[in-house]
Formats: structure tokens, sequence, C-alpha cells
């Protein structure tokens, strides 16, 4: 940037120090090639340069004494002079590939939180659901979302006349039955979506979703605004109460019955049956390189790969809260975490989870299911040599350490740094 501010002779001596050094790169690495010739003429003009730029020459010598240089190199600088501007875009991006290659493998890497395991302290996925057709944005205003918050538009339009219904069938990701189906992102890179299916009348409109995305949020926020508890409790107290229909649907597959939750919510054909942004969860830097000189501490939040856990298929990288070190006693006694017989310590959303502050709802035991692992509801843990526990701050909606075991420490990647993307308030250090 400064050297705009550079005199013309002080141009000059730069440029004459870049020829400088692409002729002595040429010397070395094509003297051997080179007839008797050549190399001498070569040698000739370097010292012939070089003499001018210690004399501190003119700008108009310097010049001379350039061209004069780079009549030699173009008989005898063979690949390395003159280089097309192909090869010196590709030379370039290849030497930035192996830089950022680099600092991501050993020092800092980004990293995207897809779910909502560790909200509110990050967000993964979440779901803007819009009223009514006024309220949705319009071109600007979804470019613009687009460009802060990655939001994504879905409009779902009514099929049929009829009340909207609701399929249930319960899964570990949701309320709301699905198919996982084969997609793309960005319409080039294979990836696995959730396929949904709402029924209205007699029909269904069908979309797909990513596959880490929470819908059931979606429909407890578009057909039962006002209820935030989770929306399988609302579910079941809905069921429970007889708000439900059986039916039996045709598809490709052959005919099955269905469960349906009825939302009592009746549309007209064509009316808007549902509007929601999926908004792109957040995306931060992770430090590489800091847990190779400090142990990871409780309160952490550490990045950790997922190959060598059994009850995690695939080798991924998942985000979570550092709870527990190898000797560490852990319990559950809702909505707290104890840790070697007190109120765990060590992260502020430790404090909110154990006093259910804000959007914190607390802690909550492990399943009860035999093949469940750990922290059910009186039991005690004690972890492990070279292990650590992982818990989600999102208690009711996380598969962690409760359902898969221990953190082998040999996977931990490091702990995050700052969050670059979206432009939200939680924009800056990570928490």
């Amino acid at each position: 940037m400064f050297g705009l501010f550079d005199s013309v002779e002080t141009k000059m001596r730069k440029t004459a120090a870049n020829w400088l050094e692409v002729a002595g790169k040429v010397y070395h690495y094509r003297r051997d090639v080179l007839s008797d010739k050549n190399r001498e003429e070569l040698l000739a003009e370097i010292d012939k340069l070089r003499s001018l730029l210690r004399a501190r020459a003119d700008a108009s010598k310097l010049k001379l004494g350039i061209e004069s240089i780079e009549v030699v190199l173009r008989k005898t600088g063979g690949h390395h002079y003159p280089k097309s501007g192909l090869v010196e875009n590709v030379e370039f991006f290849l030497v930035a590939a192996i830089v950022i290659l680099g600092i991501r493998a050993y020092f800092v890497q980004p990293f995207k939180i897809p779910t909502n395991s560790m909200w509110p302290s990050y967000y993964g996925m979440t779901g803007q659901v819009y009223a009514s057709e006024d309220d949705e944005p319009g071109a600007i205003g979804a470019a613009f979302n687009f460009a802060a918050v990655g939001a994504r538009g879905y409009r779902l339009d009514a099929p049929a006349d009829g009340e909207v219904l609701l399929p249930v069938g319960g899964s570990e990701r949701g309320v709301i039955s699905y198919s996982q189906i084969p997609g793309r992102t960005w319409l080039v890179f294979p990836a696995q979506k959730r396929q949904y299916r709402l029924f209205v009348g007699d029909r269904f409109t069908t979309f797909t979703v990513p596959l880490d995305f929470d819908f059931d949020t979606v429909v407890r926020d578009a057909f039962f605004p006002g209820d935030k508890r989770p929306f399988h409790q609302i579910a079941s107290e809905r069921i429970h109460a007889g708000q439900y229909v059986d039916r039996q649907i045709t598809t490709g597959a052959g005919t099955e019955r269905v469960r349906f939750l009825r939302t009592g919510r009746t549309v007209r054909s064509g009316e808007r049956l549902l509007a929601f942004d999926i908004l792109t969860g957040d995306q931060l830097f992770v430090d590489r390189i800091s847990y190779h000189f400090v142990r990871p501490k409780v309160g952490d939040g550490f990045v950790f790969r997922t190959g060598n856990i059994d009850g995690i298929p695939g080798d991924q990288y998942y985000i979570k809260r550092l709870a527990g070190l190898p000797g560490d006693r852990l319990e559950i006694r809702e909505p707290q975490l104890l840790r070697n017989g007190q109120p765990i310590t060590g992260a502020d959303a430790f404090d909110d989870n154990n006093n259910r502050a804000g959007e914190y709802a607390g802690y909550v035991n492990g399943p009860v299911r035999a093949s469940d692992p750990m922290l059910r509801a009186g039991e005690i843990i004690t972890v492990p040599p070279a292990s650590y526990v992982a818990l989600g701050d999102n208690s009711n909606n996380s598969q962690d350490s409760r359902y898969w075991g221990y953190v082998p420490a040999r996977d931990v990647v490091g702990r995050p740094l700052f969050i670059y993307y979206p432009f939200t308030r939680r924009w800056g250090p990570a928490p």
C-alpha cells in the first residue's frame, strides 16, 4: 500500500531487484542445460544490472538494464520465463491451497454447527416461520437475509381444501415422520436429505430439508404458536387427548396406516399452507493447536471426531461441552449436573442450565433403555482414564455422552475460537 508514495527511482530499483531474482532463478535452475555462450551472456547481464543497482544509477539507466536482461531471459528462460498468465495463476492458487490446507490441518479449522444440541450457546440450523404472506420478505429482503444469515426460503401452498394433518411416527430425530433420501447441496455435492409430507384434504404436499434440520420446531411455531414446550410434549399431550386421526394411505410402496396429528387449521386449495426460512447454523473457527500444549478443561466447548465412538455411525466432527475429566464422578439430578458431588462449574452455560436461567432448560437424565450407557436417574458415573464426557447445552435435544458414551482423549480436535458467520449478535469470540 505504501508503495504508492515511492519515488520513480525507488520503484525502478524494486523492479530491477525483481528482475535480478528471476534471472538468478533461471541461471541456477538451467545452467546445466544452457550453452556456454548463453550461460556467459546471462551472467554478464546479471552482473551489469547488479552493478547499476550498487552504483545507485538513475531510473533511465536501470530501465535500459532491465530491457537488456529481459532480451537474454527470453532466450534462456525455458519454462521459468516468460510465463503465461495461466501458469502464474495456477501456481498462485496451488501455493494458496497448500497454505490454507496447512493452516486448516494444524492451526485453525472452519466448522459449521449443524444441529441445535448446543443451543442457545451456539445455533444450528433454525427455522423462521412467517405467520402470513404479508410477513414474508420480498426479493430484496430475501437476498439480504441470504447474505446476512444464510436464509433459504420454503413456501408451501395447499394442494386441496381441508384440515392440515401432520404424520407422526417418532424417531431420534423428531416427532414428524419423514423419509431419508439422497440429494445434493448447492446442486453439486451429494448429501442426505429429509423428505416430509404434510396432508391436506386427500392429498400430500412433499418437500425436502437438510438432514440435520429440526423441522419439529417449525411445526410447533407454525401450527401451535405461543406454546414453547418441546414439540414432543405438545404432540404427546394432543394424542393422549384424542386429537389425531388414523388413515390408510396409498403410496408407491403400497398401502400403509398412518397416524396424523390434527392441527385444527383448515385451508383452501392454493392458500399458503406453510412459509418458513432455514437460517444457517453458526460457522466458527476452531483452534486446533492449543490442546497440543494444554489439557482441555471442564467447561470448554470442544470439537472431537467420532470415528472411535461405537454409538455414532461414520467419522464426523461433533461439538459439545466438556463436562467430565478422567476420575470425575458425574450425576444428573434434574435440572442440575453434579460433578464430584457439587453443582458443576467452569462455564456460564453450566450455571444457566443448573438454574434454568434464560433460555437454558436444565439437564435431563439419560434414557432408561438398557442399551443406553450413562447418567440415568440415580446413576453416578466415574470417567475412565483417557476419556471425556461430552454434553450438549440443550440437554432436551442433544445426542451426547448420555446416548453413546465417552469421547476418547486422542480424538479431541480443538476448541471453538470465533463465530465468523452469520452476521448476528453472536458474531465474535466463541463462548
